[in-house]
């Protein structure tokens, strides 16, 4: 089964302070709770080797691999380590909007603005009611 684990936050300072992918890798897992790599290797379906390999730095780890233990752990912890690496700023970077929450931001809005024309209706009924 393919679900998702619940996001957890990741601080960049902590993100930073990783030496290398293998630490970043650890650290995914930690703020996931998998105290034992035994439990998330099985859920990503690879074996103690392969997964020391990748910790360790000495076996790459192809991208879709790569998303599943991301996901599984809820967090981006390896891929803002290696921005961090390339020189981007963890603190301006930020996920693109999804069509539900760009809908969600569009209803909200449209709301504000409509509550914001209601009360100019109000003011505007008040004022007439009380130059009449």
């Amino acid at each position: 089964m393919n679900q998702l684990s619940i996001p957890s936050e990741i601080r960049p300072e902590e993100v930073a302070r990783k030496q290398s992918l293998g630490d970043a890798i650890q650290m995914c897992a930690e703020l996931a709770g998998f105290s034992l790599d035994k439990e998330l290797q099985q859920q990503m379906g690879v074996d103690k080797a392969q997964f020391s390999r990748w910790t360790s730095g000495t076996e790459g780890i192809v991208w879709p691999k790569f998303v599943r233990l991301m996901d599984a752990c809820g967090n981006d912890a390896p891929l803002l380590w290696m921005l961090h690496q390339r020189g981007y700023d963890l603190d301006s970077v930020r996920k693109r909007e999804s069509e539900l929450e760009r809908r969600l931001r569009q209803a909200e809005e449209t709301i504000a603005r409509m509550e914001t024309e209601r009360e100019v209706e109000r003011r505007l009924f008040r004022d007439l009611r009380v130059s009449a």
